[in-house]
């Protein structure tokens, strides 16, 4: 088993702003609002989550290499 990294960094595309966030562990977090602009951020196509799509980290179950959306 790998070691789980639970936090990421995600950055808003809009403004650019940076928050450090906690990642759920084991569920898709499909929506993230911008602290800064108040942007909604949805996955970019083909990822399954905003931490896969915006964060320094991907999300614990495909750090894990499984499905995190079934």
């Amino acid at each position: 088993m790998k070691n789980i990294i639970a936090q990421s960094t995600i950055t808003c595309p809009h403004c650019r702003h940076q928050e450090i966030e906690e990642m759920p562990v084991n569920a898709c977090q499909w929506y993230y609002e911008c602290k800064s602009c108040h942007l909604l951020l949805h996955p970019l196509p083909g990822d399954c989550c905003v931490f896969c799509s915006y964060g320094t980290v991907p999300c614990p179950p495909r750090q894990q290499d499984q499905s995190c959306c079934t």
